[in-house]
This record gives C-alpha cells, sequence and structure tokens, in this order.
C-alpha cells in the first residue's frame, strides 16, 4: 500500500501558485483496508475516502472503460492490481498526470512537466474523448492560466473538434455546462476560456446566444476589470452587443430579453443570474443616455430596476451596464458619469424620510403616492444641482 499526492497539487506547485487543495492516489489497498485504518468512503461511484484527521481527499487507483455517451458512461475498475501509472493515464490533461511520493519524487511518465515549462495544454491519451467534460475543463484551464499564455496542443485541439462533430459534446448534462461556465466566469481573465471553444467548434453548440465578436470579449475583459462577480461578468457577457454600435435601440426590450432567457432556462441558471442580465437587456441603454434624463425619468428607471429595495443588485445592474457601454470602454475616466449620477440619484431618493411625509390622518392613496414621487424627483434635483 503506498500514497501519492497527484494532480492539481502538483502542478500548482510547480507552477509556484499556491495550493488550494491536495488529493492523493492509493495504490495496492481495498477498500476493507481504506475502513480499517478510519478513513470515511465518501465515493459511491469508485472508492473516494476521507483522511480521518486532515479531511483529505485519498481515492484508490482505478481504471475507467466507456461503455456508453456522455461524461457518466463510464465503467470504474478498481484493485490492488491498479498501478500507478495506469491510474495517472486516465487523467485528462498532462499537466495533472503527474504524482508525488511520500518523499518528494515526481513520477512524470506521460511529460507533464515538459509541457508546463512550454506552457501546453495536451491531453494524456486517445481517452481524452470520452469524457466531453473535458472540452469544458481544458478551456477552463486557458482561463485560469491566462496571464501565463497556454496554448491548447494542436492534435489535442483536433480532438476537441472531432468530439464536437462526433457530437459527444451534445450529451453533456446543463447543469454540468452552466457550473463550468460559472467557473470559467469567476477567472481573473476569463475570455480565453470563450475562445478555446469557439477554436473547437464547442462555443456555439453549448452557447449559441454568446455573440461571437471582438467586441463581446472586450466587453467581458470590461466587465472583468469592473468586477470580480460572476453575476455582473454573465449579464455583461449575454448582453455584449454584436458591434460597436449601439444595437439595443434597433430592438426591442423583449428581443434583448430572449437570448438571457433561452440560455437561462436550457442551462438552469440561478434565477440571481438571470434577472440581473435581464435588468441589463432591457435597461441598459437608459443608463447609457442617464446624463440626458429628466430628474423623473431617472426616478422611473430606479423603481424599475427595483433599486430602492435592492440597492446592491442595482450596483452589480450598473457595473454590467458601464461594461457595455461603447463610450465606456474607451473613456479614460476612472469614474463613468451615467454611474455616478444614478447612484447619487438613488442615495438622494433613499435619505428621505418618508414616514414624515405621510398624513397624520387617512386620505386619498394615490394623493399620497404622488406627494412621495414628487418629493424624490426634487430630491434627485436637488442632489445633481449640486453634483
Amino acid at each position: 500500500m503506498k500514497t501519492y499526492l497527484v494532480g492539481g497539487a502538483i502542478r500548482d506547485m510547480l507552477l509556484d501558485r499556491p495550493v488550494k487543495e491536495r488529493d492523493y492516489v492509493v495504490i495496492g489497498a481495498t477498500t476493507e483496508e481504506m475502513l480499517s485504518k478510519g478513513f470515511i468512503q465518501v465515493g459511491r461511484e469508485f472508492p473516494v475516502f476521507l483522511h480521518p484527521d486532515t479531511k483529505e481527499e485519498y481515492a484508490l487507483a482505478r481504471t475507467e472503460k466507456k461503455h456508453r455517451p456522455g461524461h457518466q458512461g463510464f465503467i470504474v475498475y478498481s484493485s490492488p492490481e491498479v498501478t500507478l501509472e495506469q491510474d495517472l493515464e486516465r487523467r485528462d490533461l498532462t499537466i495533472n498526470a503527474m504524482a508525488q511520493d511520500s518523499a518528494g519524487h515526481l513520477i512524470d511518465p506521460y511529460g507533464g512537466q515538459h509541457d508546463l515549462e512550454q506552457r501546453i495544454l495536451r491531453n494524456v491519451s486517445a481517452a481524452f474523448a470520452e469524457d466531453p467534460v473535458r472540452i469544458l475543463r481544458i478551456a477552463r484551464f486557458a482561463a485560469r492560466y491566462a496571464d501565463l499564455h497556454f496554448r491548447v496542443a494542436e492534435k489535442t485541439l483536433e480532438l476537441m473538434r472531432r468530439m464536437v462533430v462526433s457530437g459527444e459534446v451534445d450529451t453533456l448534462v446543463p447543469e454540468r455546462v452552466w457550473q463550468e461556465l460559472v467557473k470559467a466566469l469567476g477567472e481573473t481573465c476569463p475570455s480565453p476560456f470563450f475562445l478555446v471553444l469557439e477554436q473547437c467548434g464547442a462555443l456555439h453548440r453549448l452557447f449559441p446566444e454568446i455573440r461571437v465578436s471582438a467586441d463581446t470579449w472586450a466587453v467581458l475583459e470590461k466587465a472583468s476589470q469592473l468586477s470580480p462577480d460572476t453575476e455582473v461578468r454573465f449579464s455583461a457577457l449575454i448582453n455584449a452587443p454584436t458591434v460597436s454600435e449601439e444595437f439595443s435601440h434597433a430592438t426591442s426590450s423583449q428581443q434583448r430579453q430572449q437570448p438571457v432567457d433561452t440560455l437561462c432556462e436550457r442551462l438552469k441558471a440561478p434565477r440571481r443570474f438571470r434577472d440581473l442580465a435581464r435588468l441589463v437587456a432591457r435597461y441598459h441603454d437608459q443608463v447609457e443616455k442617464a446624463l440626458e434624463l429628466s430628474a423623473a425619468a431617472i426616478l422611473h428607471l430606479l423603481l424599475a430596476t427595483d433599486a430602492l429595495r435592492r440597492p446592491e443588485r442595482f450596483g452589480q445592474f450598473i457595473l454590467a451596464c458601464e461594461a457595455i457601454c461603447p463610450n465606456r470602454q474607451a473613456a479614460n475616466k476612472q469614474v463613468w458619469p451615467a454611474a455616478e449620477l444614478l447612484r447619487n440619484a438613488l442615495d438622494a431618493v433613499c435619505s428621505i424620510d418618508i414616514g414624515s411625509l405621510l398624513p397624520a390622518q387617512p386620505e386619498d392613496p394615490l394623493a399620497v403616492q404622488e406627494s412621495i414621487r414628487l418629493h424624490r424627483i426634487q430630491a434627485i434635483e436637488q442632489r445633481l444641482a449640486r453634483t
């Protein structure tokens, strides 16, 4: 029974990156032996255990054989006879197929260290083509290490293209596609994720609602600079214009929301992502011309976006709008005037003591609402006059 540190921990150590988690593979052991040593079994499809003290994952060495389409269509075989090299061979990329023994010696049967040095993302074996999730994973690694300028090996890229043409990529379940999308959006520079998918032909199959253009990637880059929030980045990405002109004025609100609704429904996206993206689709053109709006129109925008009740989401909304505004992308100012104006207007409206405006004796509710509206408009006018 031998234990080896494997996978991402080795990769990140060699890249001099922080190691977030450590996974181990155990050679020559059985489930009964692991349980007798106090390990806690958590894997149902294959034997994975938690260390009784550190809670780190330990998996018995295994091989996999594809028996039906999809990323879950595998027969897993685990046995004390499975070697370390066999276990590493089933992994996706060479940079993830390295191990380290207890003495600190590197075991690298598939050239992962060389590919790290050359900044190459290369599949370990032809078995890569059996799991369509690996297309998403390799694209996400391109985003994760964007600053290191990793590239996909040409033969690996060709293999990915064949997986798309064969329909293997179409077997991905929506939940997993969404999970990988959000992880990619959470990277410092997410655009390589989409560029790799575009290169292999998977982008249109998985995300047909995303407009493929240089403007789209510029919007995503701007959103990434403005905020690490994946909801902001998603809302900017799905609403990015196809060209630098303001496409929104040529389409209806319903037309602008349709790609958002279609993608979110298909991938079963959380409601908060959909709702923010819909707000951006519907109202971003008003935000872009906020400096031209009257105080009454500004109040209408604040109410329509539920800014008074949900100021944090309104902040997300403004950031996403800023990312897709063509003029803002070219501006050198640190503060976007439209955003500053709307934030000041919201602050002015929220500072009003509504209780003091309510009459002591009940009267016409519509008259009360109109009085509140007029006070809010006045507060906006006064605040904007001072800025």
